[in-house]
C-alpha cells in the first residue's frame, strides 16, 4: 500500500483499559500506523507539549480516549483533579488537532453525563435536562464540556468530530484498587480476597439495589472504530453537527446485588452476600438507550456472563503485578 493511503491514527491514552483495547481492534487493520505517547513522554495536560507533539506527528485521525477515570470514592476524594485533568486533556488534544489539520476524531465520554433522575433508558436527547449525580459531577462536567468541544468545532470549522458515551466498562486492563476502582473490578477483587482468606461473608457498598449496565471494553473498542469508520452521510442521517454524542451499551441491565452475586460464582464464592445501606447508592439507575448505535447498524456482543469470567481470568493472571501497583 502506498504511503499516501495510510492513515496515521494516534490514540491518546493507549494504556489505558479502553485506549488498550482501540490499539488491539486497529493494530488488525490494514493501512494503518498508530501513533501513541505514554503519559511521562507526553502529559496531555500541557497545552504547549501537545501543540508541539501536533505540529510534528502528521495525524490523520484521534481517538481520545485519555481520562482520569475512577468511582464513587476516588470522585469523592479528588474531585479538583478530575474537573482539571479532564478538561485540559480533552481541551488540548482537541483544539490541537483542528489547528493540525485534523479532520475526524472520537471523543470517549461517560453515561454520568446524564442527569441523575433521568428518564429511563436514557437517550441522548436527556443532555443538560436536570441535575447531575453530586457524587460525580466535577467528572461528568467535564465531559458534557468534551462533547460540546466537538459540536462547537463541528459548527465553527466543519471538522467531523464525534461523540461516544459509554456505559460502566471492565475487562482486561481494568483498575482493580481496593478504594478506587469503578464497582465490577473492586468486587471481583474483593470475591477473589474472600475466597483466598475463606471468608463466610462479603458486605457490598449501598442496598444492592441501584441498577447499572456493564459492556465489555472489547465491544466498546469495536463500536470505537464503527462509529469512528461510518460514512459521514450515514452517521449525520442519526446525529446531528448540533449532537455530537451517542451512546453505547448493551441496553441490558442489573441490580448491583445480582452483579454480585453473579460475581460470587464466577470466583467460587460459596459464603453470604450482604448489603450496606449506610454506604452510598449512587444514581438509582443508569440504562443507556441504545437504538440510535443500533439503527446504525452495531449491537454488543459479549455477554455478562462470558465478560466477567474473561476479566476474571486476566485479573488472576495478572495478580502479581496489579497487587504490586
Amino acid at each position: 500500500m502506498s504511503a499516501e493511503h495510510i492513515q496515521r491514527i494516534y490514540v491518546a491514552g493507549h494504556r489505558g483499559m479502553v485506549g488498550s483495547a482501540i490499539v488491539r481492534q486497529l493494530s488488525n487493520k490494514p493501512g494503518v500506523q498508530l501513533i501513541t505517547r505514554t503519559s511521562a513522554e507526553l502529559d496531555l495536560r500541557d497545552q504547549q507539549s501537545v501543540a508541539e507533539f501536533f505540529a510534528t506527528q502528521s495525524v490523520d485521525q484521534v481517538y481520545l480516549a485519555a481520562a482520569k477515570v475512577g468511582g464513587i470514592h476516588a470522585n469523592n476524594e479528588y474531585p479538583a483533579e478530575f474537573i482539571y485533568d479532564n478538561l485540559m486533556m480533552q481541551s488540548n488534544v482537541i483544539h490541537q488537532a483542528y489547528k493540525h489539520g485534523v479532520t475526524k476524531l472520537l471523543f470517549l465520554g461517560s453515561s454520568c453525563i446524564y442527569p441523575k433522575m433521568a428518564a429511563q433508558p436514557m437517550s441522548e436527547d436527556a443532555l443538560l435536562t436536570g441535575y447531575l449525580e453530586p457524587t460525580n459531577e466535577p467528572y461528568a462536567i467535564a465531559k458534557i464540556a468534551g462533547i460540546k468541544l466537538c459540536e462547537s468545532y463541528n459548527r465553527q470549522y466543519g471538522v467531523d468530530y464525534r461523540s461516544v458515551m459509554p456505559t460502566n466498562l471492565y475487562g482486561p486492563g481494568d483498575n482493580f484498587h481496593p478504594q478506587n476502582s469503578h464497582v465490577l473490578p473492586a468486587l471481583l477483587r474483593r470475591f477473589h480476597e474472600a475466597v483466598e482468606n475463606k471468608e463466610s461473608e462479603v458486605t457490598i457498598w449501598g442496598s444492592g439495589t441501584p441498577k447499572r449496565e456493564f459492556l465489555h471494553v472489547d465491544d466498546m473498542a469495536a463500536a470505537c472504530v464503527f462509529v469512528q469508520e461510518l460514512d459521514q452521510a450515514i452517521y449525520r442521517a442519526q446525529v446531528s453537527p448540533m449532537q455530537s454524542h451517542i451512546n453505547v451499551g448493551t441496553g441490558v441491565d442489573c441490580s448491583i446485588l445480582e452483579l454480585a452475586q453473579l460475581i460470587a460464582k464466577t470466583t467460587g464464592f460459596t459464603g453470604s452476600v450482604k448489603t450496606d445501606p449506610s454506604k452510598p447508592d449512587g444514581t438509582p439507575r443508569k440504562l443507556m438507550s441504545v437504538s440510535r448505535l443500533a439503527n446504525l447498524g452495531w449491537t454488543a456482543s459479549v455477554t455478562l456472563d462470558e465478560g466477567i469470567r474473561q476479566t476474571y481470568d486476566w485479573y488472576k493472571e495478572h495478580l502479581r503485578s496489579l497487587r504490586e501497583v
